[in-house]
């Protein structure tokens, strides 16, 4: 039996409310125990962060997710970023960042004894669904894990995930969430 409830336990990292507003809901339907882990050191300004943050608290306390805040650590991001910065969106620099982002996860996931992770970023679609599993699957297999390579832009995933998030009136951002994405149409 403890095998089962463990195979059923997800951390899912989050990157807003709207992006995790259908995985939430999709991955609950499927019968998956959700902790929620929101670490986004990429996202600026501060006062950007603390927007989009607050909107995942409201979008936890609706479907009784429990929400794990990662600390804000803006210099993590830059380090990783360094030397990339003129990279145009969907370049290195956010491969780098995604790195960041799903190792913390996978530490995390391997810290509270989660064997499966994934993440609400693949929903958005100026994401690419394929590097982000690929990366989840290599930092999976450091840690003794599972990368759940779910593509939630499936069956109008991005339709439904915003459609949720208006219903709960949750922030909308118009950048990725770097400050280099800002300067990106």
């Amino acid at each position: 039996m403890q095998n089962q409830e463990e195979d059923f336990k997800l951390l899912l990292h989050v990157c807003c409310g709207i992006c995790s507003s259908y995985p939430v809901s999709f991955l609950k339907d499927m019968g998956y125990s959700l902790v929620a882990y929101f670490y986004n050191p990429n996202i600026y300004p501060p006062e950007e962060y603390e927007k989009r943050l607050e909107a995942e608290r409201i979008l936890c306390r609706e479907f009784g997710v429990e929400l794990v805040e990662g600390e804000y650590e803006p210099e993590e991001f830059y380090e990783c970023a360094k030397g990339l910065e003129e990279e145009p969106e969907k370049g290195k620099r956010c491969d780098k960042c995604f790195e960041l982002r799903l190792r913390k996860t996978a530490e995390l996931a391997h810290k509270l004894g989660i064997k499966n992770f994934t993440t609400s970023m693949v929903i958005s679609p100026h994401k690419n669904f394929q590097k982000l599993s690929e990366i989840g699957a290599e930092i999976a297999k450091e840690f003794d894990l599972n990368y759940l390579a779910i593509d939630f832009k499936k069956k109008d995933g991005f339709l439904k995930t915003n459609k949720i998030s208006r219903e709960l009136g949750l922030y909308r951002q118009n950048y990725c969430g770097c400050k280099f994405s800002i300067r990106q149409p």
